[in-house]
């Protein structure tokens, strides 16, 4: 699989590459949900420690930033009666192992919803992109464009390997955030792989059993 994960920089066709993509989503969908792709967190090598500077229980830092609309948006506005859902991802336009993580959140979505949570995403995607997937994949909840890489660096996940001016500075090793209403973290969930993404029915779960 991996020598076909990667899109080439020099199509010019963005229907050429959505396809590609739709293709890639679809095959990623599959073999994640036979379990070899979803863990859950509670797998994890003890030694890996995802956004080590806010351990459960620490409040967050401030988060804001313009969502698909260009509409500014903080926590408050992002959280629902009981908290938020917060998931820092990579890029929905060319990772293939982001799209399809996005593909099962809309699937879950509405559950979180329904306990009280609100739901929302970060990548380093522009607003116009993130406009485009929400039309595409016909997303229920706001997408929030990193650009500036203010949001990644604050919560300390950025990915030092790429400097300012490469393709993928920005960014985050990617992971999910329980927050509760008043700004606390209740839930941490990432693997050491990128390529690999916690299971929803495991954050399900977490956000069910809190108080």
């Amino acid at each position: 699989m991996s020598t076909i994960l990667c899109l080439p920089m020099s199509w010019s066709s963005r229907r050429l590459r959505q396809s590609f993509q739709a293709v890639i989503t679809a095959v990623v969908l599959a073999v994640m949900s036979t379990g070899s792709f979803a863990q859950n967190a509670e797998s994890n090598d003890l030694e890996f420690d995802w956004a080590p500077n806010f351990p459960i229980g620490a409040g967050i830092p401030e988060l804001s930033s313009l969502d698909q609309n260009g509409q500014e948006q903080n926590f408050d506005s992002l959280k629902g009666e009981r908290g938020l859902l917060f998931l820092l991802s990579r890029s929905f336009d060319w990772l293939p192992y982001c799209k399809p993580q996005l593909v099962q959140l809309t699937d879950f979505a509405e559950q979180f919803k329904a306990l009280g949570f609100g739901v929302a995403t970060i990548t380093y995607d522009s607003t116009e992109l993130l406009k485009e997937i929400e039309l595409d994949e016909g997303i229920s909840f706001k997408m929030l464009s990193d650009k500036d890489v203010r949001v990644v660096n604050a919560f300390g996940v950025r990915n030092l390997d790429y400097e300012p001016g490469h393709r993928a500075y920005g960014i985050p090793y990617p992971g999910i955030l329980l927050i509760d209403a008043d700004g606390v973290i209740r839930g941490k969930f990432a693997e050491r792989d990128y390529r690999d993404r916690p299971a929803f029915e495991a954050v399900l779960d977490a956000a069910q059993a809190l108080p």
